[in-house]
């Protein structure tokens, strides 16, 4: 089952009398169950291809869709709708809420869709329990370590069971040990729950995870294997 097309997609930024060209005609399909990584320097295009996956950017000409949505074709509320329901994401910078625990940090999102109190906490529990962290539910993230952060950001993607997850340089800011351990979550959460990951990276620590290289340079996709 196809879960993303990406369609001859481009998309140029205009500042003033600049303009850039961060995609220049990229295609690409992803299959349930990938677990692809974009890679490539800085500015060759990766991050703009992962904001159109993730409906936080739109083409300015081509077609993306995901999980058999054309969501170019969607207005705003909508695609913020595709967000919450199919799409996880996990950040660079973890984007953990300071306030809250790392329980109520995973239920958010459940909170956000309806979801009922007593299936909220077991999906909660569970959740914490498959990252490692049921032990740290109550610990607010400046109570935890990076990788530990990165680990309830991890669940808090998976808490709606979306059909795909994103992440934008998911280790950029942990050290050699928790990159490894949060990538070897990841890889092991893809196998046990069929879940889609795409993650942009130039990090060789994430690279040889990968089961799927797509390479961007200059806005094109020049390599796929």
């Amino acid at each position: 089952m196809q879960v993303v097309k990406i369609e001859n997609v481009t998309r140029v930024y205009q500042t003033k009398a600049i303009q850039t060209h961060a995609l220049r005609g990229a295609s690409l399909t992803i299959e349930s169950g990938e677990f692809t990584a974009l890679v490539g320097p800085s500015g060759s295009g990766k991050t703009t291809l992962l904001q159109m996956i993730g409906c936080l950017d739109q083409p300015t000409t081509g077609a993306v869709w995901v999980n058999g949505k054309e969501v170019t074709r969607l207005n705003r509320d909508q695609r913020a709708d595709m967000r919450r329901d199919s799409i996880g994401f996990i950040f660079q910078f973890f984007a953990l809420i300071p306030t809250l625990s790392a329980y109520e940090n995973v239920e958010m999102p459940l909170l956000l869709n309806g979801t009922p109190a007593s299936a909220r906490h077991t999906r909660v529990m569970d959740l914490l329990q498959a990252v490692d962290l049921a032990d740290r539910a109550h610990n607010r993230p400046d109570q935890m370590s990076g990788g530990q952060q990165q680990r309830v950001a991890i669940a808090r993607a998976l808490a709606p069971q979306p059909a795909l997850i994103l992440a934008d340089e998911p280790t950029a800011n942990l050290d050699s040990a928790n990159g490894e351990q949060v990538m070897e979550i990841m890889t092991r959460l893809n196998k046990e729950t069929g879940v889609t990951f795409v993650f942009a990276t130039h990090d060789p620590r994430v690279i040889k995870y990968a089961r799927r290289i797509v390479t961007l340079r200059d806005g094109l996709i020049v390599d796929d294997k």
